[in-house]
């Protein structure tokens, strides 16, 4: 038997996803669904890693101060903190500063805070470590006492705060992740199970003339594994859309937040969309064509 380019089995595979419109485009939407959750819930957690990171001192406490207060009352302020014996270092932070951290961590959508540079909302803080933490009660409590202290932030609150939600965050997308596989690959299964119906016949002719098995079963393959390919290129288009989208909504109000441009994850998240689409998709038509193309 003379040999086939390659192209004829993906052409016959081609055939086979446009003969199967619906269920095609069924596929595909499904199995695209399942790589944009996949990708949100990927996104989210390495945002979630990073923040952590970001943490590096949990024996930390940032104390916000009230807005439009002089210069003097903030050295008077900055004063009273410094006697309090349980504080090891304390560092001023101005509005100016904080919003240009916020702007350097949102990489590439620092353009964002443009617009805030002439009326900053955000007020000046400082930044208190200590070493033990059988101290933070004390220190919460002198800062309680001190006029012009609009609230404080323990680090290690947000950090308990953050891994519980990372937590319950992975619970939640290993259960949803596998639902939305296994609807993926059953799906993927019916299609191919209507190629392969729809050209019964002719598989039965290749049968007697002496087609070799993997003849037969390639283009049925490669139908699945360009299913899984489409869906992987729409869904990453749909996740790259999405997430700026959701970065831009944000704006000022990640005020707290480092949240990782899309373009520092965009290969990888590619590179996994269509691994994991492609593979879906040849591991459906596998498990159809063992069921129908055995003699």
């Amino acid at each position: 038997m003379r040999r086939y380019r390659i192209s004829y089995f993906i052409g016959q595979a081609l055939q086979g996803i446009w003969r199967n419109g619906v269920m095609s485009f069924a596929s595909i939407a499904v199995l695209m669904s399942c790589l944009v959750v996949l990708g949100a819930f990927t996104l989210l957690i390495v945002n979630i890693n990073t923040n952590l990171e970001n943490l590096d001192e949990v024996n930390k406490i940032i104390v916000f101060l009230d807005y439009d207060l002089t210069e003097e009352q903030i050295v008077d302020i900055e004063r009273q903190i410094k006697k309090i014996d349980e504080a090891k270092t304390i560092k001023r932070i101005t509005a100016d500063e904080a919003l240009r951290k916020l702007a350097q961590r949102a990489g590439e959508n620092a353009s964002l805070y443009d617009d805030y540079y002439k009326d900053n909302p955000l007020s000046d803080s400082f930044e208190i470590t200590y070493d033990d933490a059988k101290d933070l009660t004390t220190i919460e409590f002198e800062l309680q006492g001190i006029e012009g202290v609009r609230k404080y932030r323990d680090q290690r609150y947000i950090v308990n705060l953050i891994s519980d939600i990372k937590n319950g965050v992975l619970f939640v997308f290993l259960w949803f992740l596998a639902i939305l596989f296994i609807v993926s690959v059953f799906i993927i299964i019916n299609t191919i199970k209507l190629s392969v119906y729809s050209r019964k016949s002719e598989i039965s002719i290749m049968r007697y003339v002496g087609a070799t098995g993997w003849f037969i079963s390639l283009p049925f393959i490669l139908e699945g594994a360009i299913i899984g390919l489409f869906a992987s290129i729409i869904a990453y288009f749909v996740e790259e859309y999405l997430y700026k989208s959701f970065v831009g909504s944000l704006g000022i109000s990640i005020e707290i937040i480092t949240l990782i441009p899309f373009s520092e994850l965009a290969g990888g998240i590619l590179a996994v969309f269509i691994i994991i689409g492609v593979t879906t998709g040849i591991m459906g038509s596998s498990i159809s064509l063992s069921k129908y193309t055995k003699k």
